[in-house]
């Protein structure tokens, strides 16, 4: 027989229920059959006293609601089902510390992780608060179903933080890749700015250079046009120097 993975959460010894070549009955439950009584039993015993009957009473209710609390695990091997029910013995000092050094143990045998998120620590940790579970509802009913809200929204948390985490994670992937396509589209429009730069720049220098040439002839022309000018103003100052003194002749009588 191959017994499921071992755990700290201490289970009886693992009970047949049934092979392939059994069938099963209408119901489909297996019945319960009472230990027979002797015939030549001696005479009816008194009734029990009522503080046993209690006591018995509460210690299967207890069971009860232990194997609610944590359902029995089952496997099939070889056509045949294999049950095993969490284990309903009291505890001891010695049990509690036997445990603490177990889940040490475990945990430097698996190599869980001291610190951040480690699905093994969290796996021997959650046995291990379990354990402690059935040792307290052994005890008291009540106490354990307590510490069974609180497990339970322990987990509804740690699944809350776990799906939180998830999307967080999907939601940076997602930006990641948006950011990743956006830095290429901006590393090609940076490109094609570069070159519409450069082409610019190549049309400034020469108009630039169109410009000096302009402004290089213009210049010249300009010098032209003055001398020319210059030479104009001067002729006509000396014809009109020669008109004065021709004038200034004909106007002087002669003696």
């Amino acid at each position: 027989m191959i017994s499921p993975a071992d755990s700290l959460l201490k289970y009886n010894n693992p009970v047949l229920v049934r092979t392939r070549a059994e069938r099963k009955s209408p119901k489909g439950r297996p019945l319960r059959v009472s230990p027979e009584q002797p015939a030549d039993s001696a005479p009816i015993p008194p009734p029990p006293k009522l503080k046993p009957a209690t006591a018995e009473v509460t210690k299967q209710e207890n069971g009860e609601i232990l194997n609610a609390i944590l359902p029995p695990r089952e496997w099939s091997e070889g056509g045949q089902l294999w049950v095993q029910q969490v284990s309903t013995a009291p505890c001891t000092r010695v049990d509690v510390i036997r445990l603490e050094e177990l889940l040490n143990t475990k945990l430097q045998q698996r190599q869980a992780r001291q610190t951040g998120i480690c699905p093994v620590r969290r796996e021997l940790y959650s046995q291990c608060f379990d354990e402690l579970i059935r040792q307290v509802t052994i005890i008291c009913a009540e106490r354990g179903l307590l510490m069974l809200r609180v497990r339970d929204e322990i987990q509804m948390t740690i699944a809350a933080y776990q799906t939180l985490y998830e999307s967080s994670i999907t939601f940076g992937m997602r930006k990641a890749m948006q950011a990743e396509q956006g830095k290429a589209d901006m590393e090609q429009k940076v490109s094609d700015l570069n070159n519409e730069k450069q082409d610019l720049l190549e049309q400034l220098n020469e108009q630039k250079a169109k410009g000096e040439a302009i402004e290089k002839r213009e210049a010249e022309k300009r010098q032209l046009e003055e001398k020319k000018y210059t030479e104009e103003i001067q002729f006509l100052k000396n014809t009109n120097h020669q008109l004065k003194i021709q004038l200034e002749g004909i106007i002087t009588p002669k003696k």
